[in-house]
């Protein structure tokens, strides 16, 4: 029995994604990828992502070593692809408001050994991590799992910029790190901000390595 998908996924079909993924952008970005051996290859992770479009998570899907699950936003399983998502495993979730039920699967994900993907801040924008929902942290306090932080630059044009010819997309991969998460609001508020704060500084240390290569 597989226990580092959902139930209801169906491997191959993930593994296939994954697959297709990885190149989908290649025509279209130059993809340097910084850290791939951060990445655990056994155990639960809880992977933290800043999140400018609608790329990055394909991106990290496609270069990731192992089988990964997605916390998405419910309204990108609206029609025909709510299927595909679910039997890739992904997992749809009401942003902005207690979604119990899809915590409780990724936890099962995650007591199984298996890496969830979530992006902290909740919503698409800049990118930047100003801050952060509490999803994360009450996934680590739940299961025990170690932070797996992930930042990506390149994928958003910048504005009063032209249209480009395959930029460069970085993705760099930081340290996995415990996290212990106290009981009760204050603990998960703290280990947010922990977390907030060691993405954005893996986002800004990711800036300087682009400014220091252009």
């Amino acid at each position: 029995m597989n226990t580092t998908l959902p139930d209801g996924a169906v491997p191959w079909l993930h593994d296939t994604g994954r697959v297709i993924a990885h190149w989908l952008y290649r025509p279209v970005f130059r993809v340097k990828i910084h850290g791939r051996d951060n990445v655990p290859r056994t155990g639960p992770v809880v992977l933290v992502a800043n999140h400018s479009s609608m790329i990055e998570p394909q991106l990290i899907f496609g270069m990731l070593p192992r089988r990964s699950v997605f916390l998405v936003k419910r309204e990108m399983f609206r029609g025909i692809a709510g299927p595909g998502l679910r039997a890739i495993g992904q997992i749809g979730i009401r942003r902005g408001e207690p979604d119990r039920t899809p915590l409780l699967t990724a936890v099962s994900v995650l007591r199984g050994g298996g890496l969830v993907a979530v992006f902290p801040e909740g919503t698409r924008g800049a990118g930047d991590v100003a801050a952060a929902h509490q999803g994360a942290a009450w996934l680590v306090r739940s299961s025990g799992a170690v932070v797996l932080p992930v930042a990506t630059r390149g994928t958003r044009r910048p504005d009063g910029v032209g249209r480009r010819f395959r930029p460069v997309v970085d993705v760099r991969i930081g340290a996995p790190f415990a996290l212990p998460v106290e009981r009760g609001r204050t603990g998960l508020t703290q280990a947010t901000e922990e977390i907030r704060v060691r993405l954005a500084d893996l986002v800004h240390e990711l800036d300087e390595q682009r400014k220091r290569r252009s």
